[in-house]
């Protein structure tokens, strides 16, 4: 059975004294004798005394909790964004509290009310997947607490958001590949609702139309942009009575997920099918061949998001126009698409 923890009231007690001298001894507070704040420091060893930072900061009406959200935190992406995040936040005396949506609404639901009970000073929320409403963020603006997105936002908002220029990263990759020789490009993408896959596909469209040629429908799959989808995606593009030479994933996990059927088929990357994805995710630079991918500036967009956020808090005034910081994308040309075609 656990034991419970000591409080400053059990400290008091032992020694026979008040508890606001116990609190002022343990702060090293001036008024204070030595003699007795060697007791209370000795005592508070002894019974394993933690103090309740967050108490004594909601005391103060502070709690230094930023809270956020991602979708999961098993990939490189996310896990890269929270290490920025958690940099600056530190930095700026703010410590953070992370949940995950697991990419279901509901869940993120749950998050926002939790940690508005947990009384952040701010939140930072990249979507899940399925998020289609807006509705369970207008808690926290009505309660004015400083939100900002990041990477996935919802088409139209105009919110506090720090974003990857998805639309140049699209057409970064499609132009490439399209130098490479490759005129069939497949695409695979994710739901448009949300603002990443809308406008990476938007860029594939873009440098399509820019070098004449043409958009097939059949060339385009939308999915959830797992590895699973890809196998799916890529078995649906071998069917066809003229397969793609190329494929642009939105999302790395179904570009890998390509790869390994067209293994399974013992079909030649990038000889036969050129492929390129997005996010750089850790694993492009292990498969083989390695894939080409771009680079969303991770790290970048979580310090990015925090000063947003702190900018934020520091605004007097309760009009604070939404700003959006939009970052540029690096495309990582690799072993996957570089083959000159004849």
């Amino acid at each position: 059975m656990a034991r419970a923890k000591a409080s400053i009231t059990d400290l008091a007690k032992q020694l026979g004294i008040s508890v606001s001298t116990v609190s002022r001894a343990l702060s090293d507070h001036p008024s204070i004798s030595d003699p007795t704040k060697k007791k209370v420091w000795k005592l508070a060893k002894e019974l394993h005394y933690q103090p309740n930072h967050m108490a004594a900061g909601l005391r103060k009406g502070r709690s230094n909790l930023l809270g956020v959200m991602v979708p999961h935190i098993d990939g490189h992406f996310f896990t890269m964004v929270v290490k920025g995040i958690e940099t600056v936040a530190s930095k700026a005396g703010f410590n953070i509290m992370i949940c995950q949506s697991n990419e279901d609404v509901a869940h993120e639901r749950k998050n926002i009310e939790s940690l508005l009970s947990a009384q952040v000073e701010g939140i930072l929320v990249s979507l899940a997947r399925n998020t289609l409403d807006f509705k369970h963020f207008e808690k926290v603006q009505k309660q004015e607490i400083p939100l900002v997105f990041f990477d996935r936002v919802l088409d139209g908002l105009d919110v506090n958001a720090v974003v990857i220029d998805d639309r140049a990263g699209g057409y970064q990759a499609t132009k490439h590949l399209i130098a490479q020789g490759c005129r069939r490009i497949a695409h695979f993408s994710g739901p448009q609702h949300l603002n990443i896959y809308k406008n990476r596909r938007q860029g594939y469209l873009d440098a399509l139309q820019e070098y004449g040629l043409p958009v097939e429908e059949e060339l385009l799959f939308i999915c959830d942009m797992t590895l699973e989808d890809g196998v799916t995606g890529m078995q649906h593009m071998l069917a066809l009575p003229q397969r793609p030479d190329a494929i642009f994933s939105a999302s790395d996990f179904s570009i890998v997920g390509a790869m390994q059927e067209l293994k399974r088929h013992h079909l030649r990357v990038p000889q036969d099918i050129a492929l390129a994805g997005f996010s750089n995710e850790t694993f492009t630079s292990l498969t083989e061949p390695m894939l080409t991918s771009v680079d969303q500036r991770c790290e970048q967009m979580g310090q990015s998001a925090v000063r947003l956020l702190l900018e934020i808090l520091r605004e007097s005034s309760t009009n604070f126009s939404p700003r959006r910081v939009v970052l540029q994308p690096d495309l990582l040309v690799r072993a996957s698409s570089t083959l000159k075609k004849k």
